[in-house]
């Protein structure tokens, strides 16, 4: 019993040892590929949010100057 038990443990070991030792420099390409791919789209998200953002901005401020405007107008009738 000793003896397949030893054979076991050999061979697991042996198996072990003998594995996947990490990713391919095709793999390592391919997530650094894909890293990019992300932060681009990220920014991309940013860059929209920070124009629609401005462009709210903007509507606001030519509101509250078409206001001012109205509100002159009433005072001098």
């Amino acid at each position: 019993m000793k003896k397949v038990l030893f054979a076991l443990l050999t061979l697991s070991f042996f198996a072990v040892a003998c594995g996947p030792k990490g990713p391919t420099p095709e793999e390592l390409e391919a997530a650094k590929q894909d890293s990019i791919r992300i932060a681009d789209s990220t920014a991309a998200v940013v860059a929209a949010a920070e124009a629609a953002m401005k462009a709210k901005e903007d509507s606001i401020k030519v509101a509250d100057s078409l206001a001012a405007v109205a509100a002159k107008g009433k005072k001098k009738k």
